[in-house]
């Protein structure tokens, strides 16, 4: 399993929209960078929901349910999406400047590639931020 992290604009598409929906595709990303790490994703990763813009924090955490394919919003159709289903919110959300101020988080693309929309999160980097937001340790499977 690996983890992720994906940025949405709350007016565009907010956790509630993704908690209403339930499973919907995460689509309209088109920098390169960040295509391939949608296309690095497997079912059954799990990925933070991050509200971006005027927010700037972690708020939720999906689950990929849905393989890489074909974007429909982009007419080109050199883009591709995934599916990702709302699995539950972040008792606390956990703003940008809480992880910005933690060393143990510098290395993470969150920080270092502030406009990237779609981040790999390491393992030791989710735990802390899980704990953070007030959950638990995450089971291993």
């Amino acid at each position: 399993m690996a983890y992720w992290l994906l940025k949405s604009e709350p007016g565009t598409w907010s956790w509630d929209d993704q908690v209403a929906k339930g499973t919907e595709p995460w689509d309209g990303v088109r920098n390169a960078q960040a295509q391939a790490n949608l296309k690095a994703m497997r079912e059954g990763d799990l990925a933070f929901f991050y509200h971006s813009v005027t927010e700037k924090r972690i708020v939720g955490i999906v689950e990929i349910v849905g393989p890489f394919r074909a974007d429909p919003t982009d007419p080109s159709g050199r883009h591709g999406l995934v599916e990702v289903r709302a699995v539950q919110a972040v008792p606390t959300p956990i703003p940008l400047a809480a992880i910005k101020a933690d060393p143990a988080l510098a290395h993470l693309g969150l920080v270092r590639q502030s406009r990237l929309s779609v981040v790999p999160i390491d393992p030791e980097a989710w735990e802390r931020l899980r704990r953070m937001g007030g959950l638990p340790p995450a089971p291993f499977p």
